[in-house]
């Protein structure tokens, strides 16, 4: 055999023998995890971190891309409409694929349609106050509210989120008449609580814990059955004896369903070793999150369950996909 052909042998081996790469999968290589909301919000942080992190294991580029609208329907759409080839991850949320489904009966998306990878980090809410609001306690808040019934708005981070429903529930308990402020991300809505463009809300911890500490907002509970341990003095909804409010947010990864099997498991031992890495671990709970790491088929079983629960408030708000602006 020539020196040539002896070359040639040799390269085609070792292309067969190499590991199988996502980039194969798609010409151009890049894996884009699509976050949908505005850059700038709590997302974000967690996107990029454990991306750059699934980067280095995977051996591939991945970018964040940021789609918002419709409450991150658009972004569910644009994947469900994408190659399932691996190469597009949703970043998801507890409002992404438990809320929106509720929301958008007509949707153009269901979650059968999507494999989740990965329960990442969860977190509980804060219900903040800017400070010239006239309390120190919820009690004192609920007080001050009542004393100013219909005159008051309250924000969400964005429409048919957690932040929206907890809001929602909270007027409808205490019989508040307020109006419901939509911001299109957590860093949008922590903006207009500091400049007093809204005066409370339920907001993200990671967003609003440096401006808690500060002293710039005021979180009068969190929405978590423990203390959380970045605000510790602060007390839980259950505390209070309103248990009914304790709910936790999450961000995960998904994929299409019909992405090959061998992709989705490199794809999960990536993510599996972002959430594992104490660098990365140190991080995310310094932001406020837990970290849960979850993996498994019991996770699509666990989404759907959730669907159910937050049905009644969604039914109960009557709100809708189309609804972008202020509602009561």
């Amino acid at each position: 055999m020539s020196r040539r052909g002896s070359v040639l042998l040799v390269a085609c081996l070792v292309t067969l023998l190499a590991p199988p790469a996502v980039e194969t999968l798609a010409q151009g290589g890049i894996i884009r995890i699509i976050v949908g909301t505005a850059p700038g919000g709590a997302i974000d942080p967690y996107a990029r971190m454990v991306g750059e992190h699934m980067s280095r294991t995977l051996g591939e580029p991945i970018i964040v891309e940021n789609k918002p609208g419709a409450s991150g329907t658009l972004a569910a759409e644009y994947i469900v409409n994408a190659p399932a080839d691996g190469t597009i991850l949703w970043l998801g949320t507890q409002a992404f694929t438990e809320i929106n489904p509720n929301a958008f009966p007509n949707a153009r998306w269901s979650i059968d349609q999507f494999r989740p990878i990965i329960r990442g980090v969860e977190a509980p809410l804060a219900f903040v106050i800017n400070p010239s609001v006239p309390a120190d306690t919820f009690a004192d808040f609920i007080a001050w509210a009542k004393a100013n019934r219909g005159k008051l708005s309250y924000s969400s981070y964005q429409a048919g989120t957690p932040s929206h429903f907890l809001g929602f529930q909270m007027n409808e308990k205490f019989e508040l008449d307020l109006t419901h402020v939509p911001y299109r991300g957590s860093g949008l809505q922590v903006t207009g609580l500091l400049g007093g463009h809204s005066l409370f809300g339920f907001a993200q911890v990671n967003s609003s814990l440096p401006h808690v500490r500060a002293g710039k907002l005021k979180a009068l509970a969190t929405t978590g059955p423990t203390r959380d341990r970045s605000l510790p003095d602060v007390p839980t909804f259950a505390e209070l004896g309103y248990a009914e409010f304790t709910a936790k947010v999450w961000f995960g990864l998904l994929v299409r369903e019909g992405v090959p099997d061998d992709v989705f498991g490199r794809l999960t031992e990536a993510a599996k070793a972002a959430h594992a890495d104490p660098a990365v671990r140190e991080k995310l709970e310094a932001q406020g999150f837990e970290v849960s790491g979850e993996t498994g088929p019991q996770l699509k079983a666990e989404i759907k369950q959730q669907i159910e629960r937050w049905g009644r408030l969604v039914k109960a708000s009557g709100f809708s996909i189309e609804d972008r602006g202020s509602t009561r």
